[in-house]
């Protein structure tokens, strides 16, 4: 198979040029499921009334949000703006959650920067309605090298709630053995070591994840061109944990389409948008071929390559353009 990936498509204004006319959506719009099960828009996370026309009726469980992180990779914004565009979207999904349930939130810490805006967003989250409940932190395989600094390997997760969800404590183990020994507890009389006790031969997952694969552009998941792609593996451990079968899973951050495809994957619903026609097609175009194919990404590949399967290059030549794809199944907010 040829390696044709797509680049970074939020930065990428020419090849954006080309790929738009490609995309069922645009802002305002919802892509209904024909099978029924999920939906997406193209909206704003902050504007509370369209999120709750996109959600309607559905009393969501859990959300799962990986805003953009307001770091050197990204759009920056004063740290003020920051924090006022992440209160509107927060208590925009506050809104639409069930009365019980789950809210993660991925972000990032810019160690050169006051490590913002992870420290002001949790700041910022003591004065909203959510209960914190646990501080994940998931460990890359690749990072940023340095000499004269610790190599930055982590990413962040944040855990609220709302009310009192329910919590699946044994959904979701990990691959790793016990192995650490010498632990000793009194059970019933008896000591017993800790690899003695309890029924698993692995360990649980905690709130620091050393087992799961980054993202990279040899793995079948790979989606180029999403430039932050959270492993299926991550997503699949939070839905596991905090929701059970047929629930709703909200996502307003869709970009490479992971939480959509979790949730499909593990038997939930998904309610999820993007700001960018582009993610959202990409999220839809995942969802399709994984029910077409059994396939999770575009290892070598990508999602537009049936319509442009040679990337226009910077003076314009590559293969001719094709017409929009349909959009019969798109309709307007309101």
């Amino acid at each position: 198979m040829k390696n044709n990936p797509l680049p970074r498509l939020d930065t990428c204004c020419d090849l954006r040029s080309h790929l738009l006319p490609h995309c069922r959506l645009q802002v305002g719009e919802i892509w209904h499921d024909p099978e029924g099960k999920h939906r997406v828009g193209c909206l704003d996370a902050t504007d509370a009334a369209v999120v709750a026309a996109l959600v309607g009726d559905s009393s969501a469980t859990l959300a799962i949000q990986d805003p953009p992180y307001n770091l050197v990779a990204f759009e920056r914004r004063a740290i003020e703006d920051y924090l006022d565009w992440s209160r509107r979207w927060v208590r925009a999904t506050y809104d639409i959650l069930a009365e019980n349930a789950s809210f993660y939130v991925w972000l990032g810490a810019d160690q050169n920067d006051g490590f913002q805006p992870l420290a002001d967003f949790m700041v910022l989250m003591r004065d909203e309605p959510f209960s914190p409940r646990s501080f994940i932190t998931m460990r890359n395989q690749r990072g940023y090298g340095t000499q004269k600094n610790w190599m930055a390997v982590r990413q962040e997760l944040l855990y609220y709630i709302k009310g009192d969800p329910h919590f699946n404590v044994d959904a979701e183990y990990t691959d790793i053995p016990k192995i650490l020994r010498g632990y000793y507890k009194d059970v019933n009389g008896v000591i017993t070591e800790n690899l003695e006790r309890g029924k698993a031969a692995t360990i649980r997952a905690g709130n620091v994840w050393v087992d799961i694969q980054q993202v990279f552009y040899r793995m079948e998941e790979n989606v180029s061109g999403c430039y932050a792609q959270k492993p299926l593996k991550s997503v699949e451990r939070i839905i596991r944990a905090s929701s059970n079968e047929d629930d709703v899973i909200v996502d307003f951050f869709a970009h490479s389409g992971s939480t959509l495809l979790a949730a499909e994957i593990l038997g939930r619903r998904c309610v999820t948008a993007d700001v960018d026609p582009l993610f959202c097609e990409i999220t839809i175009r995942r969802l399709e071929r994984y029910r077409r194919t059994g396939k999770r990404g575009w290892q070598n590949s990508h999602p537009f390559e049936k319509e442009i399967p040679e990337l226009p290059t910077p003076n314009g030549t590559g293969a001719p353009m094709q017409p929009p794809r349909d959009l019969s199944q798109a309709t307007l907010f309101g």
